[in-house]
């Protein structure tokens, strides 16, 4: 069964077919804006890489202006890694309008199997932890599936900005991570 877990060099291999599958397509909650998918496949580099999701969560990282901190998750099942969730610690300007607290993709070849929904139920804890007693979710406006995975763990529309549908979910009915 599929679960989340920090971001793991083990998923080398994994992760770069993962990431190949997007075909430069925008991976929600996957961070690494700065890294080339070129550079990560060396496997030193991906160690660096995965260092730097890891350790975005600490409120004292160095992070761009702009950006806040972030706990990067991976779905896995197995040794396969099926995508990443990211849960972002605070709400910006631009993150209350667009991004939400949390975001996730899951690869395309893993797509229509219910790792969303259970990711996202799996964050929601997780996100309680951090203080949060409800989080910001968002989709795209066409984006069917995300919706309904969204609305399954619980988020409520409230408006769309900017073509995307905000959400938001009580951490408060799920129980401590």
């Amino acid at each position: 069964m599929a679960h989340l877990i920090a971001p793991d060099a083990s998923y080398h291999s994994s992760w770069l077919e993962g990431s190949e599958e997007f075909d430069g397509a925008r991976r929600d909650g996957a961070g690494g804006e700065d890294w080339a998918l070129e550079d990560l496949r060396e496997l030193a580099s991906f160690r660096r890489f995965v260092d730097a999701l890891v350790n975005d969560a600490l409120p004292e990282s160095p992070r761009k202006p702009g950006y806040v901190p972030c706990t990067y998750l991976w779905i896995v099942e197995g040794a396969t890694f099926l995508g990443s969730l990211a849960i972002r610690h605070e709400l910006n300007d631009f993150l209350l309008n667009e991004g939400g607290h949390i975001g996730y993709s899951v690869r395309p070849s893993a797509r229509r199997r219910g790792h969303a929904a259970k990711a996202l139920a799996d964050a929601l804890p997780l996100a309680k932890d951090l203080g949060l007693s409800r989080v910001l979710i968002t989709c795209d406006e066409d984006n069917a599936g995300s919706r309904a995975t969204i609305e399954k763990n619980g988020g409520v529309y409230e408006d769309s900005r900017n073509g995307k549908r905000r959400y938001w979910a009580d951490t408060a009915q799920h129980g401590a991570g």
